[in-house]
C-alpha cells in the first residue's frame, strides 16, 4: 500500500478524552451502563443526574471503582420540573466547565393499558413524566452548546413512537413527542456544530420497565408475542450504550438527526 493510500486509511477511534458528559437518568439502567461504556471510552468528566440521592451515590461509586481516574458527580433533580433542568444545566456546566454529550436517558415507571381504561387525569401525567424531562433539558443545554459551537445530544425514545402497539397509546404519543422534537431541533442545532439523534429501543431486559411489562397478564401476552421477533436476541442496557458511544464521539460527527432502533430485530421501521 502506497503512503497516499495509508493517508486515506482512517485509524478507527472514539476519541472522547476531552469530552464533558452529562447523563440524565445516569444513576441506573441504559443511563449507568453508559456512564461507565463513556468513561472506559475515555471520557474524562461525567455528571450523572437522577431523582434519588441514595442511588447517585451508589452509580458514583460504581463508576469510580471501573474507572478510578474518572471525574465522576451526581446532581439531584426532576428534570420534568423546568426550573430544576436549568439548575442542573447551570450547575453541570460549572463542575465541567462546559457539556460536550448530553444524554437523555430518563424514564418513568409504565405498564401498557388500554386507553379506555387510563383515567383521563393520567394521561396528562403519562405525557409529561415520559416526554418532557427529556425536552426541557435538551432546551437548557442548548444554549451552552449553541456557545461552545460543539455537542452531541443523545435521546432515548422507544419504538412506541414508530410501531403501533395497544396499550401504548399514551406512551406512544410521548415517545413520538421525543423522536419529532429531537429531529427538529437537529435541524436548527446542525448550524452550530450541534448533532442530535435518538435511539429507540423496545424492550430492554434487566431494567424494571421489562420486568413490569413480563409481569401484568395483559402487557405479557402482548410482548410474548414480540419477543419471538427478537431474532438477534433481546437488547441489553449495554447495546444501548454502545450505540450512544457511537453517536457520542467524532466517529458519527456526520450524522444527525436520525431514529435509530435498537431491537434485535423486533421491527424493522
Amino acid at each position: 500500500m502506497s503512503t497516499a493510500e495509508q493517508s486515506m486509511v482512517a485509524t478507527p477511534s472514539f476519541d472522547l478524552d476531552t469530552a464533558r458528559v452529562v447523563i440524565a437518568g445516569g444513576t441506573s439502567g441504559v443511563g449507568l451502563w453508559t456512564a461507565q461504556t463513556l468513561a472506559l471510552a475515555g471520557a474524562p468528566s461525567i455528571v450523572l443526574i437522577g431523582r434519588n440521592e441514595d442511588r447517585g451515590r451508589a452509580a458514583v461509586e460504581q463508576v469510580r471503582a471501573r474507572c478510578p481516574e474518572v471525574e465522576v458527580s451526581f446532581l439531584p433533580a426532576d428534570v420534568n420540573d423546568p426550573r430544576q433542568a436549568e439548575r442542573v444545566t447551570a450547575q453541570s456546566q460549572e463542575t465541567l466547565g462546559g457539556v460536550d454529550v448530553l444524554v437523555n436517558s430518563t424514564v418513568a415507571s409504565y405498564s401498557p393499558v388500554l386507553l379506555h381504561k387510563i383515567p383521563l387525569d393520567d394521561v396528562h401525567d403519562i405525557l409529561v413524566r415520559q416526554s418532557v424531562g427529556c425536552l426541557l433539558l435538551s432546551r437548557a443545554m442548548i444554549d451552552v452548546m449553541r456557545e461552545q459551537q460543539s455537542g452531541s445530544i443523545i435521546n432515548i425514545a422507544s419504538d412506541a413512537a414508530k410501531v403501533p402497539t395497544p396499550g401504548e397509546t399514551v406512551l406512544g404519543a410521548a415517545m413520538a413527542a421525543i423522536v419529532t422534537f429531537s429531529q427538529t431541533l437537529a435541524l436548527e442545532a446542525k448550524r452550530y456544530g450541534v448533532r442530535v439523534n435518538v435511539l429507540t429501543p423496545s424492550l430492554i431486559v434487566n431494567t424494571g420497565s421489562y420486568d413490569r411489562a413480563m409481569t401484568a397478564e395483559f402487557s405479557k401476552k402482548i410482548f410474548d408475542k414480540i419477543v419471538s421477533q427478537a431474532h438477534l436476541g433481546l437488547t441489553e442496557p449495554k447495546d444501548l450504550a454502545n450505540a450512544i458511544l457511537f453517536l457520542a464521539s467524532p466517529m458519527s460527527r456526520r450524522i444527525t438527526g436520525q431514529v435509530i432502533s435498537v431491537n434485535g430485530g423486533i421491527s424493522i421501521a
